[in-house]
């Protein structure tokens, strides 16, 4: 089975080392996901940008939101994530630092959980299946290490 394709949406100003990093770790050989990141790495300036970022979307099993300190204010993130949510498409929101406090996009739902890493390890666990998840896409892929749910 293929390894599932995923969209990173980030705040482009402030966290692309994140979405660097993830994509880094995907290609350790120690661990056992792989990511095809199909994010956009242009600015949000761009005039068809909404377009190009819905038609990526649409071409991935889900959509990985990296939260970091300025991701409220990020309006490409929030755009992202409303576009995955309309294209139907699985999602989970990932805090980017350990020691920073890192917030939602505006358009997260009050249910998303942001889960964060204990580690730099990336581990599948078949627990896990969010509401935003009826396939189970995310429980073939899942993300990063030890989840822990913040309340």
């Amino acid at each position: 089975m293929a390894n599932p394709k995923a969209f990173i949406a980030f705040d482009y100003d402030n966290d692309e080392f994140l979405r660097t990093a993830l994509v880094g770790q995907s290609k350790h050989p120690d661990t056992d996901f792989e990511i095809a990141d199909w994010s956009v790495k242009e600015p949000f300036a761009e005039r068809d940008w909404e377009k190009k970022v819905r038609s990526r979307i649409r071409q991935v099993d889900l959509v990985i939101v990296i939260c970091g300190e300025h991701t409220y204010s990020a309006t490409g993130v929030a755009t992202e994530l409303r576009i995955a949510r309309e294209e139907g498409k699985p999602y989970f929101l990932l805090w980017g630092y350990s020691d920073k406090t890192c917030y939602k996009p505006t358009t997260a739902l009050a249910t998303d959980n942001i889960y964060r890493t204990t580690a730099l390890r990336v581990r599948r666990r078949r627990r896990l299946r969010p509401p935003s998840d009826p396939r189970g896409l995310l429980s073939r892929f899942t993300a990063l290490v030890a989840f822990v749910r913040l309340s």
